[in-house]
């Protein structure tokens, strides 16, 4: 059962909860009999996202196991003072939003309680009473938090099972500073088609085989087939290179262009540098800004050329340049790494890591990194890969940003719309 029908799965149990009779409530839950009468009730008076609110709660005896047992509610939460509402609200106010448990918890309490904030919204209203304000913490936002984290933890065995897969993969890192200062790094594996996130892990580092090896097996735990694999784009780590070598050995390994040019920046103010010497003043600094000019363009023709034989042609035009023969040498080393997209093994495969799925991520003001240990942080990184595979790209095109598929998220381009369910269904919220 895949994500998507387990979303389903959750909101139909949650129709059918509802939808009880009160024949079907005399039923014992425990042992099935129906030899069971009334036993009174009590009362609850759990929040609501409108404020509180009186609940009565009907009980039962069983004479057959002679226990009694309650009816429950859909729109309850057993144990909880608050409404099954303000528990998705609340996961959806820190994800959606990128704020802090804190400020999730004092935006909820003002709303729920008509206090705090809400007296700077409506500076008319009255304020409440005490025995009538709302005491939520952060603290228990973030209890309902790593709760969602540990079902999307429970979820990745055959998260994605049975979802189309392009082959075409590409992968990235994210950097994290816990508590204690130790830091942790967050590997992240996307179909560079569909946008499909699988579920991410949390290592030490991302310079030894192992270490991607485990975000591969995790992917292979949720549906991934590794022997439809063609390709992976990855950032130059050595440890990605390595597994492929030693695991996939049929992978073809796309090196990042973005991070290429990152890696011949060294190279290319060198050669600016050297087109200026024996300069000074103005005249050295033009100099070095033609020089610069030139060598990107000669640089742009090699990394993106439409062919091999074209980067080839390029290549030898980059190393006649007086300045050139430097650089020319530092890409020549990554020629072949820059150009597997070309390939037609390999069509569809990203020239880039998928750096821009961060942006979710570290919307809020630790930029996704205020986590204290490796547990949590994975489990943050888990219900937020199942938030990004739910969530449509947005409609309109903005001013340097497009969208490969705007309006869909990645579970419908991958062929398994998800309709009415939401990624909150999914961790059954």
């Amino acid at each position: 059962m895949h994500i998507v029908e387990r979303a389903r799965a959750f909101v139909q149990s949650l129709r059918a909860l509802a939808e009880r009779s009160a024949w079907e409530w005399r039923r014992c839950p425990r042992c099935g009999a129906t030899l069971t009468c009334k036993n009174g009730s009590y009362r609850r008076h759990p929040w609501f996202l409108e404020g509180r609110r009186e609940v009565r709660v009907q009980r039962h005896w069983c004479h057959g196991c002679r226990r009694s047992y309650s009816e429950r509610s859909a729109l309850l939460v057993r144990g909880s003072w608050y409404a099954r509402e303000v528990h998705r609200c609340a996961i959806d106010h820190w994800q959606h939003l990128g704020s802090s448990a804190r400020r999730t918890a004092e935006v909820l309490r003002s709303w729920l309680g008509r206090q705090e904030r809400w007296q700077l919204w409506r500076p008319l209203a009255e304020p409440p009473a005490e025995r009538a304000r709302c005491h939520l913490s952060a603290s228990t936002v973030q209890r309902w938090l790593d709760r969602a984290g540990r079902a999307a933890e429970r979820t990745v065995a055959g998260q994605l099972a049975g979802l189309a897969s392009s082959g075409q993969l590409a992968t990235d890192g994210l950097w994290a500073r816990l508590r204690g200062g130790a830091t942790r790094v967050v590997l992240l594996l996307v179909d560079g088609v569909s946008g499909l996130v699988w579920p991410p892990v949390v290592v030490a580092d991302e310079a030894t085989a192992p270490r991607w090896g485990r975000l591969f097996a995790r992917a292979r735990a949720a549906g991934l087939d590794p022997e439809t694999l063609c390709g992976v784009t990855g950032d130059g780590a050595r440890g990605l290179g390595a597994y492929l070598t030693q695991a996939l050995e049929w992978v073809n390994y796309q090196r990042c262009v973005f991070h290429l040019w990152r890696t011949l920046s060294g190279e290319l103010a060198a050669a600016a540098r050297a087109a200026a010497a024996g300069l000074a003043g103005e005249a050295a600094e033009q100099a070095r800004r033609q020089a610069r000019r030139a060598l990107v363009g000669l640089l742009h023709g090699v990394l993106d050329a439409a062919s091999a034989a074209a980067a080839r042609a390029a290549l030898a035009t980059l190393a006649a340049h007086p300045c050139g023969a430097a650089l020319a040498r530092a890409v020549e080393e990554h020629l072949e790494a820059a150009l597997v997209h070309l390939k037609r093994y390999n069509r569809g495969l990203l020239r880039v890591a998928p750096e821009w799925c961060w942006r979710d991520f570290r919307l809020r003001l630790s930029h996704g990194r205020n986590h204290g240990s490796d547990p949590r942080l994975e489990r943050a990184a888990l219900v937020w890969a199942i938030y990004r595979n739910f969530t449509p790209a947005q409609e309109r095109y903005e001013r340097k940003r497009h969208y490969r598929h705007p309006g869909q998220c990645p579970l419908t381009v991958a062929g398994v719309p998800p309709g009415t369910s939401s990624y909150l269904d999914a961790l059954a919220v």
